[in-house]
């Protein structure tokens, strides 16, 4: 199994930056991609971005230019920092880890944490 702790989310004026990290625990050698979702009120979770392996990075259209995913892979971490943050971008972020053991692919899901940008 996987762990996942997410943190930095905050409150934030629109034009600013907030990064979130996700540290992952536990069978780590076999996670081949992390990311992030967000979800806001009434809507569904979308994909704010992810990096896999083999893959590399892809980014949901409306955070492009703005935010960038990154992995340290030594710490287990993936990292999401996010600029010029406009109020749309209010939402529950969820760190997400994808991990492959045979032929068989496990999910785990962070807590949360609230992003909150104010205009």
């Amino acid at each position: 199994q996987v762990q996942v702790v997410e943190s930095g989310g905050g409150l934030v004026q629109a034009g600013g930056s907030l990064k979130l990290s996700c540290a992952a625990s536990g069978n780590t050698f076999s996670i081949n991609a992390m990311g992030w979702y967000r979800q806001a009120p009434g809507k569904q979770r979308e994909l704010v971005a992810a990096i896999s392996i083999g893959v590399g990075t892809n980014y949901a259209d409306s955070v492009k230019g703005r935010f960038t995913i990154s992995r340290d892979n030594a710490k287990n971490t993936v990292y999401l920092q996010m600029n010029s943050l406009k109020p749309e971008d209010t939402a529950v972020y969820y760190c997400n880890v994808r991990r492959v053991a045979g032929t068989t692919t496990y999910t785990t899901w962070g807590q949360g944490t609230q992003v909150t940008v104010s205009s």
